[in-house]
């Protein structure tokens, strides 16, 4: 049995349990949050790490930090439902421990009164649908395989109505480094889809519907 909190309803024998308190709170460091515990469900949270793809990642979008999840209380334990190979939900503990140094940011949506119970029940929904499913190295727009800012964009869109910002095209980012270029040339070779669209860590963290 699955206890998510979010409110209370039972579907085909996984309980989950939605809920968002009112509160809304900036960005904050690890210090604050590791000690307070005052996570919710739908928190997002950033990190770096240290591999080629991080470096190019953050060069292209002008980041600090390569890789993003959003948090769940999964049967009392916070974790973070994330697309890695595969995705997954992660201790959340586990998860700051695999970033560069155990740092990481928070954001939180701004009108946290969208998140009813039913909006958070369905969140989870779309979220558990993706489980399992492999990581993309090619950021393409699919179900079959995810990112992690694409799954985080897509439970908020599906489940509750929220385009936490603008999808951009892979042209749009600053891919002029060699380090991109390396990555690019790894993946594409020499037919690079430019014109696909994308969701980067840097794009939801500046969205204006979050703090």
């Amino acid at each position: 049995m699955v206890n998510v909190v979010f409110g209370s309803m039972r579907m085909n024998k996984v309980y989950v349990l939605i809920s968002f308190s009112l509160l809304t709170i900036s960005a904050v460091d690890v210090e604050k949050y590791a000690s307070e515990k005052d996570w919710q469900n739908g928190d997002i949270v950033f990190q770096d790490s240290e591999s080629s793809q991080s470096k190019a990642i953050k060069l292209a979008t002008g980041s600090d930090f390569s890789h993003c999840g959003i948090v769940m209380n999964i049967n009392d334990e916070r974790m973070v439902l994330e697309a890695v190979q595969p995705v997954k939900v992660t201790p959340i503990d586990e998860w700051f421990a695999r970033g560069t140094d155990g740092k990481y940011t928070m954001k939180r949506l701004k009108n946290s009164e969208i998140l009813t119970e039913k909006v958070g029940t369905k969140m989870w929904q779309i979220g558990e649908s993706f489980i399992g499913k492999n990581y993309d190295i090619f950021f393409d727009w699919g179900d079959d395989r995810l990112y992690c800012s694409e799954l985080v964009w897509k439970i908020y869109k599906r489940g509750a109505g929220i385009e936490v910002d603008a999808r951009k095209k892979r042209k749009e980012y600053n891919l002029n480094s060699q380090e991109v270029k390396d990555q690019l040339n790894l993946r594409y070779g020499a037919d690079i889809p430019l014109d696909h669209e994308m969701i980067s860590p840097q794009d939801i963290f500046e969205c204006d519907l979050l703090e």
